[in-house]
């Protein structure tokens, strides 16, 4: 994962593709999620990019597509668009757009963006007209001059069924949640796909499902106890969302959410932690205190459910960290 500190990023992206990532991927928290991976895009040369996630659903088909075509044409066709749909009082109180139906509403979304790529890369005429979005305007002053890679790929990020079904029926991947566990992925999630890899008449090998797998390790018994809290208290967030109260409930923890949203009314943000048992952290979370472990125990759990672990995890190695930005400042 790529940090939003700009001053950062082409020394990470180097250091990623010097160790060998697949990809880097850039998160719509605090910060823009395009910015990073312009950056990245002019300081690598084989690392794929891609947003996990930018907000859909703050901005509309035709600026998503721009963002997205022009970043996959800038990096060589490396980029893949992550997209998220957020929660309704995000998206109606945080960034005054519309919310209404998510699931149909993202489906459009996507194939909006298909069809605006469509016309761009065969000049078809843009006829998009559909209940959510309407676009059916595009002129060669607007229509991007350089096409030398064509439309990049779509991952999208889903929780529930309908918006997993979504995922595999339009969508190149499936982005699980962090907030997941193996039983919900292997009961709600890929029967999910399932459905919606057979509305698009394809295969399970031609989507990917991506899972960032909240882990708890460190290169010392401070770095391991600093681990634990911050994923406690990550887990303790998450649970406090009423839309991720299916997971908890697939565990029959489903009163932990309403504890958790009384915390958040509350302004109790530092007690959320808290709430996470030691048999809720390890059914979410891979916990280990041998860090050379980890890999193992990611396949051993998730090997058989998700294609891509999309890592997030941090050691507490200010020494490693700090050889890189060394070794990447001497080259």
């Amino acid at each position: 994962m790529l940090g939003a500190d700009l001053d950062m990023t082409p020394l990470a992206i180097a250091a990623l593709e010097q160790r060998g990532y697949d990809a880097a991927f850039s998160a719509e928290i605090n910060s823009d999620p395009f910015f990073p991976l312009v950056l990245a895009a002019e300081h690598s040369q084989t690392i794929a990019l891609t947003t996990s996630i930018s907000v859909a659903f703050a901005r509309n088909p035709m600026t998503m597509a721009n963002l997205s075509w022009d970043l996959n044409q800038y990096s060589r066709g490396r980029f893949t668009v992550g997209l998220g749909s957020q929660i309704k009082p995000h998206i109606t109180r945080r960034f005054s757009m519309p919310w209404s139906k998510p699931a149909a509403r993202m489906r459009e979304f996507i194939l909006a963006m298909r069809a605006i790529w469509a016309c761009w890369e065969t000049g078809e005429k843009l006829d998009f007209n559909g209940e959510f979005y309407q676009h059916n305007l595009m002129t060669p002053m607007f229509t991007p001059s350089r096409k030398d890679y064509g439309a990049p790929g779509v991952n999208l990020a889903a929780v529930g069924p309908l918006m997993t079904e979504v995922a595999a029926e339009v969508a190149d991947g499936v982005i699980a949640h962090g907030f997941t566990t193996a039983k919900y992925l292997e009961h709600v999630t890929l029967p999910a796909v399932a459905r919606g890899l057979e509305k698009s008449g394809r295969k399970r090998e031609d989507l990917d499902i991506s899972l960032p797998v909240m882990v708890v390790a460190g290169i010392d018994e401070e770095a391991f106890a600093q681990s634990r809290a911050a994923v406690q208290h990550q887990l303790g967030f998450y649970a406090s969302t009423p839309a991720y109260r299916p997971v908890l409930e697939a565990h029959d923890w489903g009163e932990l959410q309403a504890e958790a949203n009384q915390l958040t009314r509350a302004g109790r943000w530092e007690d959320m932690g808290a709430l996470i048992t030691d048999e809720i952290l390890n059914t979410f979370a891979i916990v280990s205190e041998d860090i050379e472990q980890v890999p193992s125990l990611l396949k051993q759990r998730y090997g058989h459910l998700a294609d891509t672990w999309m890592c997030t995890i941090e050691t507490g190695d200010t020494d490693l960290q700090k050889h890189l930005v060394a070794a990447v400042q001497a080259q």
